[in-house]
């Protein structure tokens, strides 16, 4: 299936111009956006809870700061960027209430609305933008003139111009200048979802936590299993990242071509990715957000298990240490 990518030229800024903007958050994402959109000439507000650290660090940085609400009602474009589990309840109380009829509710990911847990109204626009990359990734480009690849899409047009504004918001913090994929929602959240749970952030984890455990009962150094099986890896994610899998292939040893070829299916087999297919399955039908949204309801139990386990676990020991003796990275 072909997509439509859109550029520089192909957006239009004065889809903002003239228009009050909320930006709800103030996190990764929420500041780049925020200050990306007043550097490109935008009329910006960041919405925030009267209690919340970033209040002031959102002034130091030359924004206008209001409550979610007051900002809501002063917003023709109001931009959701607060944790998936927290959007509905803030909705409800705070923005819902107070949008006005014709405005425009823009998302920086499907989540809420492709499960259903915000349901604007017929009379407002529905939007996504979505760049692909961590917020002060967003941000940096944007300052060094350059951005990042964004996602687009429109779940509602009740205005006939969500998608000018969608691309005006693109171009507003620099993804026009890398690149925007218009999608929908529903394909956006499954796809989102699915290369967090299988590859990028379960399925790489456990891999190289099964790698370690391998090498160290086997009775090898943990700091020798560290660096090949965790600190490594991001020198294999960079040539990836520039050339796909032929730019890792011709970069590495012939050695660790041939062995990673023939060896790697067996690690990542068949019955792998028939769970991949069952992770699939459980977004698709709502089973996984179902079960996210009681475990927030829940008070995290489970969650707070995991990462307590997670902190116990011996890679991160040694890691903690290993990384304490790399000065390079204590600059970041």
């Amino acid at each position: 299936m072909s997509m439509n990518v859109y550029y520089e030229q192909d957006a239009d800024l004065a889809a903002l111009q003239n228009k009050n903007i909320a930006v709800l958050g103030f996190g990764s994402q929420g500041h780049a956006h925020a200050l990306n959109l007043k550097e490109s000439g935008m009329n910006v507000c960041v919405g925030l809870r009267t209690d919340s650290a970033s209040c002031d660090k959102a002034r130091e940085a030359g924004l206008k700061v209001d409550t979610v609400a007051e900002a809501v009602k002063w917003a023709d474009i109001i931009m959701i960027l607060l944790p998936d589990q927290t959007q509905k309840s803030v909705y409800d109380n705070e923005i819902a209430p107070n949008l006005k009829s014709g405005a425009t509710l823009a998302f920086g990911h499907g989540f809420n609305i492709h499960y259903k847990q915000i349901m604007p109204p017929d009379d407002v626009n529905v939007i996504m933008i979505a760049p692909k990359s961590p917020g002060h990734l967003v941000r940096r480009t944007y300052t060094e003139g350059n951005g990042v690849p964004c996602l687009i899409a429109v779940h509602q047009d009740a205005t006939g111009d969500a998608k000018a504004q969608a691309l005006a918001w693109a171009k507003g913090i620099g993804g026009t200048k890398a690149g925007v994929i218009e999608t929908n929602f529903k394909d956006e959240t499954e796809t989102d979802l699915f290369g967090e749970q299988a590859v990028l952030c379960g399925g790489s984890a456990e891999l190289i936590k099964a790698g370690f455990e391998t090498l160290t009962e086997a009775g090898y150094p943990a700091e020798l299993a560290y660096f090949e099986c965790m600190h490594e890896l991001k020198l294999i994610v960079d040539l990836y990242y520039e050339g796909g899998l032929s730019r890792m292939n011709y970069s590495v040893s012939d050695t660790a071509e041939y062995g990673g070829m023939t060896r790697g299916p067996r690690v990542v087999a068949s019955a792998a990715k028939a769970e991949m297919k069952k992770i699939l399955e459980e977004i698709q039908d709502g089973r996984f957000a179902r079960e996210f949204i009681d475990e927030c309801n829940g008070g995290y139990k489970k969650l707070n298990e995991l990462r307590e386990s997670n902190r116990q676990h011996p890679i991160e020991k040694v890691g903690e240490k290993l990384r304490g003796m790399m000065s390079w990275l204590k600059k970041k």
